[in-house]
């Protein structure tokens, strides 16, 4: 894959993330019953973004975790023949509590299916959110983010990069392509 623009800069996906953080809060009244749920990987530091701009501007520091949702796929091969499932495990109790999803892209649906799967392998939340950074579009559940940092429609044959530093050591979203022979 080559890199076909870039999307946004550093200064855009901060903007993108404290806008989303400010709708977090307006249509949960504050922040009183939330808790953060990012989905791995890249998924997680979004989500603690989310959580320091939330104490920033509420004083409440909501609790904030992550889920690995590989064991709650419907679209990946087995790991083994009887491959283990793990349930998911969260650092708080999501019973009765507003539940954030974090994840940095949202395109088939299918990892946000899972999350909320894992979600209720933990608990009984009162609601399950979804905040996404890019939303590309092709859904193939009928699933939808409650918070989007930027919508982005994109060919099945592109590829929305989401760089932070903890993983790549720039931070950027950017559109890749398919090189060309």
């Amino acid at each position: 894959m080559r890199q076909k623009a870039q999307i946004m800069d550093e200064a855009a996906l901060n903007r993108a993330v404290t806008r989303i953080s400010h709708e977090i809060l307006e249509r949960n009244k504050g922040a009183e019953n939330l808790v953060l749920v990012g989905i791995r990987r890249r998924g997680e530091p979004l989500a603690r973004s989310i959580q320091g701009n939330i104490n920033k501007n509420e004083g409440i520091r909501p609790p904030c975790g992550s889920i690995d949702i590989r064991f709650y796929r419907d679209d990946l091969s087995p790991l083994a023949e009887e491959p283990t499932v793990r349930q998911a495990q969260l650092p708080f109790s999501v019973t009765g509590r507003d539940v954030i999803l974090v994840d940095d892209v949202l395109y088939t649906g299918r990892t946000a299916r899972a999350a909320i799967e894992a979600v209720f392998s933990c608990g009984r939340p009162r609601s399950i959110q979804l905040a996404v950074l890019v939303d590309r579009g092709h859904r193939e559940l009928p699933i939808r983010a409650d918070f989007v940092g930027k919508n982005l429609p994109t060919s099945h044959s592109e590829l929305v990069e989401v760089r932070l530093p903890e993983f790549d050591g720039e931070t950027g979203v950017f559109l890749m392509e398919p090189e060309k022979d």
